[in-house]
């Protein structure tokens, strides 16, 4: 199983960056797919998530500037990240789960927000 992220990079202060990330391999049936972030030596903290339902789950810190994205059947999620903050700088990593409960990571993707 792979996790392909893509979309990281530098921006200012107030900008906007859209990160991708497609699943692939053997994951059976996906069920919950989303966003975490963790600096070095940070624990990893959940950015936003979305069930195959639909439901949503986002931090309190992105309320209302991130949107999670996502195709369920196809393996691929998008986090929309608007009106970015210094304060959002970190490595943003994919997340799939299965049916089964088991976790897939992406290696992450670096998001810099400079002010």
């Amino acid at each position: 199983v792979q996790l392909a992220e893509s979309g990281g990079g530098l921006v200012q202060s107030g900008g906007s960056l859209r990160l991708s990330c497609t699943a692939s391999g053997n994951i059976f049936k996906i069920t919950v797919m989303g966003w975490y972030r963790q600096a070095p030596g940070n624990q990893r903290e959940l950015v936003a998530t979305i069930t195959s339902g639909g439901i949503t789950k986002y931090a309190d810190s992105v309320k209302g500037r991130f949107t999670v994205s996502g195709d369920h059947a196809n393996g691929t999620v998008f986090l929309q990240m608007n009106s970015l903050k210094p304060e959002d700088t970190d490595v943003y990593c994919c997340y799939v789960q299965n049916i089964l409960g088991w976790p897939y990571w992406g290696k992450g993707s670096l998001v810099t927000v400079s002010s």
